[in-house]
């Protein structure tokens, strides 16, 4: 095994001609220098100095051995200087996964303040629901994946391998024409809305809802699906039917035609942002979580 710091020695050496002046140029002695050729002589298995009085040469595995140096120690100094800077947040890289309603909201507050902080740092976004985006986490395809779950739902331990970072709760909320009759309703129970045509969300949403009507006592007649939350809104704008949408996902629309009605009992999902053991150690992945935790706070 080469080391780097045979290599700077032996460079000195040949360009200096001595070990002396070589130990001179590197700041340490002369049985220093002497010490690490001997090892670097060991560990290539063969001469690289010819010593004769006060002259010395270089042997052709040394003459080889130093012009390869160069190039190496090069190599070294900027993985060194690139490393210092991911490290010190003077560069790197995070790439981002969110669901759609994360995108309008959380991420683009958490990215301007990362940018203003840390300007060398380069982020990237893709859009997928859970649990594509916890598969593309733990598959390596990001580092960092914006994800929710609903409170009471299966799978508790699903992420039970990974950091998990809480950022908010979210309530989920009723849309219905605002003509409809409970359009100007404080709060209803789900059972009020048994007999309407329905628009349900993404498939995890769309699970939740049959799941929460279920529970109610029954079973929704969903007319309309759509992960578009703007189409969801659209639709029940049109009187077509009604839905249900996290209160996240209604901050980045304005609905026309749609009234707003809390549901009881109250249906809320966990807004997190995950990342890997390892991955939650770099300094650029830990300054993402910090700021989407911030921009989930305000």
């Amino acid at each position: 095994m080469i080391e780097a710091r045979h290599l700077r020695v032996l460079r000195a050496v040949a360009s200096t001609g001595s070990f002396s002046a070589a130990a001179r140029e590197l700041g340490c002695t002369q049985p220093a220098v002497s010490q690490q050729m001997k090892a670097l002589e060991a560990s290539v298995g063969t001469p690289l100095l010819i010593r004769t009085g006060r002259e010395m040469w270089l042997t052709q595995a040394g003459e080889a051995l130093v012009r390869h140096a160069a190039g190496i120690l090069a190599g070294l100094t900027a993985a060194e200087e690139e490393v210092a800077a991911i490290a010190g947040l003077r560069a790197g890289r995070v790439r981002l996964v969110s669901f759609p309603s994360g995108s309008s909201t959380l991420v683009p507050t958490a990215l301007a303040a990362l940018r203003d902080a840390h300007p060398g740092t380069r982020v990237s976004l893709e859009e997928a629901e859970p649990p594509r985006s916890v598969r593309m986490l733990r598959e390596g395809d990001c580092d960092v994946a914006l994800a929710f779950r609903y409170e009471g739902a299966a799978g508790a331990g699903e992420w039970d391998d990974l950091v998990v970072r809480p950022l908010l709760s979210d309530r989920l909320v009723g849309l219905v024409p605002e003509r409809h009759r409970l359009a100007r309703a404080g709060s209803v129970a789900i059972g009020d809305l048994a007999g309407e045509p329905w628009i349900a969300g993404c498939p995890r949403c769309r699970g939740q809802l049959v799941e929460v009507c279920e529970t109610a006592g029954f079973t929704p007649r969903i007319d309309f699906a759509t992960d578009d939350y703007p189409a969801v809104a659209g639709l029940v704008g049109a009187g077509l039917g009604v839905a249900v949408l996290p209160q996240l996902a209604l901050e980045s629309l304005r609905p026309r035609g749609v009234r707003t009605v809390d549901l009881e009992p109250a249906v809320r999902r966990e807004i997190v942002a995950l990342t890997l053991p390892d991955l939650a150690q770099v300094p650029a992945v830990t300054a993402t979580l910090e700021k989407l935790a911030a921009a989930a706070a305000r």
